[in-house]
């Protein structure tokens, strides 16, 4: 979203995502022996095995690995309903062990001391070669629950190529149809994940979680009239608050566009509404293939899919987005800006199209995973904008209230004061240019392929640049010091 600052603070853009990391139910963590923490929704011990669930479903471990388990926590994988925001959680029926005979004992197997045996996997593919059914079935099991062990520790390239094998030995499954789709859309590959829903509907033509993600995968192809027959029809099969919240959003947008005209190009599809001229939706598709291609070398990544653009007038833009008065563009998955009173692209609405784009493709390349300063701090940068007015104010800031500095790194934006979120946006971007000017493009680049495999944030950033938050701080502080003056 684009708004002014009342404070003085300049321009700042803020950018609401599906599936992007946000607040969750605080749970518990279990520690390993070998100091490796794991963080669930709920933790129960039963007898010389921990239970823990997560997203994904129940998964456990030997009581003999565990150190301890902590309360409090935040869940490693899940998404937040909060306004603005579309959820994406696990089908149910991929978790259903009623689906899955012989799953405990598999699980027993196939995943201890917090790990997955790939001997004991590679034994069962073996025995499979007999082509017996069973063995089949086993093989396909064991590699569906190292594929959900893997999910539920952020393993999503894992995860993915282990439910793909598990298709290998049994291709008619709908669960792990289901679980293969679930995975290409979180990796915002709306096509393939349809792929595999197509023939999990061929088996399961009444399972309501096959229309709930087909829903979602339409949603992604900016296809809002197929979404919403979907998720009608996945509700008229079962009860589910989340679809409910989904099927809510779209209709107001399959309302507002009812009578939109349409343009598409080589990587977006263009809506727009009568109020602005074909001239204009034209101008808007070139400078976007333009930044596109700017942006697809920088950070060495090509969104898979067409990615949706909206252009409102003022008051569509309201009504629709909900958003507050102050906010002037906004990325929910698709781009949506006002252009009313426009006949052509400003610099200023060029620049306000880089930033949104730019957060198209650091979600999709993170798989939803960049923290809100890389996401803002990235796009702000892309965009042309620098530092060099905010570095004496910025260095003042980390100097006098370090605590201030450090609040944006892990903090809820959208709930700092107009002051705060604009101080969040300036140290986001001397962040970015501080990491940049030290290791180049190359740094994020490695630091957003590790947040897309899973590993937190600080985490990735430190084994990228060898700075934790804290060191960052006073790396950035240098590079403002020694870059702009003090």
């Amino acid at each position: 979203m684009r708004w002014t600052s009342k404070t003085g603070c300049g321009w700042v853009l803020l950018c609401v995502l599906m599936a992007a990391p946000a607040a969750f139910a605080q749970g518990n963590t279990i520690v390993l022996k070998n100091g490796r923490r794991i963080v669930a929704l709920t933790v129960t011990q039963d007898g010389d095995k921990v239970r823990y669930e997560t997203s994904a479903g129940e998964l456990t471990l030997p009581r003999a690995i565990v150190d301890h388990i902590e309360s409090g926590g935040m869940p490693t994988l899940g998404d937040s309903a909060d306004a603005g925001k579309l959820s994406l959680k696990p089908p149910e029926a991929a978790t259903a062990d009623s689906a899955l005979t012989g799953r405990t004992e598999i699980e027993a197997r196939v995943i201890h001391d917090g790990e997955v045996d790939r001997n004991y996997v590679a034994k069962l593919e073996n025995e499979a070669l007999s082509g017996q059914s069973l063995a089949n079935w086993n093989a396909a099991l064991a590699h569906h629950t190292a594929s959900q062990f893997e999910l539920a520790h952020g393993e999503m390239d894992l995860a993915l190529a282990d439910e793909q094998q598990a298709l290998k030995y049994a291709p008619q499954q709908p669960v792990f149809l289901m679980n293969a789709a679930y995975l290409h859309l979180r990796r915002s590959e709306y096509t393939q994940s349809l792929e595999y829903l197509e023939r999990a509907r061929r088996v399961a033509p009444e399972d309501p979680d096959v229309a709930k993600l087909t829903g979602w995968a339409y949603h992604g192809l900016n296809k809002m009239d197929q979404a919403v027959a979907e998720w009608q029809h996945a509700l008229a099969l079962r009860p589910d608050a989340e679809t409910e919240a989904a099927l809510k959003k779209a209709l107001r947008d399959k309302e507002e566009e009812a009578h939109y005209k349409e343009n598409e190009s080589r990587h977006f599809t263009l809506r727009y509404s009568g109020a602005a001229e074909p001239a204009m939706a034209r101008d808007v598709l070139r400078t976007l293939e333009h930044h596109f291609d700017a942006i697809e070398s920088e950070l060495s990544y090509s969104p898979p899919d067409a990615i949706g653009v909206i252009l409102y007038t003022q008051q569509a833009f309201a009504d629709i987005t909900q958003a507050p008065a102050w906010v002037g563009a906004l990325n929910d998955g698709r781009i949506r800006v006002p252009v009313q009173g426009l006949s052509s692209v400003t610099p200023e609405l060029s620049r306000v199209l880089r930033h949104e784009l730019t957060h198209s493709f650091i979600q999709q390349k993170t798989r939803g995973r960049a923290p809100t300063w890389i996401q803002e701090g990235l796009a702000q940068w892309m965009e042309g904008k620098r530092s060099d007015a905010n570095s004496p104010a910025l260095i003042r800031m980390a100097v006098s209230t370090p605590d201030q500095a450090a609040a944006h790194f892990e903090g809820d934006w959208m709930k700092m004061s107009n002051e705060a979120v604009g101080l969040a946006y300036a140290w986001a971007l001397a962040n970015v240019e501080c990491i940049l000017h030290a290791g180049g493009m190359t740094d994020l680049d490695r630091i957003m392929s590790r947040l897309a495999s899973g590993e937190a944030p600080e985490a990735a950033t430190k084994a990228v640049t060898r700075s934790d938050y804290a060191e960052l701080t006073s790396d950035t502080v240098d590079y403002l010091s020694r870059t702009y003056g003090k």
